[in-house]
């Protein structure tokens, strides 16, 4: 389960929260506040936050590939399944399962499989090991759930993510438009300083 803890923004009533090592973003309502207590001029805040909204960008990269991964894998683990399901309903009848299998990539053969008790599976790291049909559909049924457990965890986490990409994007607009806005009433109040 995703750890969450929560502590109060630094007086611009925002909320920090933090997800499985994604920092929360900062929202800020009041940027000249902000700028004070966090003793930045805006060019040092812009540049943290575009730093900081670069990070997450990296992240949610990563975690893509990961749920791409287990998007493609969660369907193989299915058709595993469904193989070992049918070679436990072929068992004790006595007939024989012809079945095409992929040789490589576009290439099928077809083959005869007699009754059979066991079954071999790839574990990965170039590891295969023999299990009893009953042992191999509690191993994959487990790494099923898994699976789909680990891909409902990475989606929570890139929402999260997403939300404080949003939050970031927005906070770095204020601080430029607070920054444009300064610099505006300085320019007005200067003719009226020289006469």
């Amino acid at each position: 389960m995703a750890s969450s803890s929560s502590t109060s923004g630094s007086g611009s009533g925002s909320v920090l929260t933090e997800r499985r090592g994604i920092p929360g973003a900062q929202f800020v309502e009041d940027v000249q506040t902000y700028l004070t207590q966090s003793s930045l001029d805006v060019g040092s805040a812009l540049a943290f936050l575009q730093e900081r909204l670069q990070q997450y960008k990296v992240v949610e990269m990563k975690l893509l590939a990961q749920q791409r991964d287990l998007q493609a894998k969660i369907p193989d683990i299915e058709k595993c399944l469904d193989v070992v399901a049918t070679l436990q309903a072929k068992k004790g009848t006595g007939e024989a399962l012809i079945t095409d299998f992929e040789v490589s990539e576009g290439i099928y053969s077809r083959a005869r499989i007699e009754e059979t008790d066991s079954v071999c599976l790839w574990l990965g790291a170039n590891v295969m090991l023999e299990y009893s049909l009953e042992e191999a559909t509690g191993l994959l049924q487990k790494n099923l759930d898994n699976a789909r457990a680990s891909l409902e965890v990475l989606i929570a986490d890139l929402q999260f993510l997403r939300d404080q990409v949003t939050i970031t994007q927005v906070t770095i607009a204020r601080v430029y438009n607070w920054d444009v806005h300064q610099r505006r009433i300085q320019q007005a109040a200067a003719p009226t300083a020289q006469e």
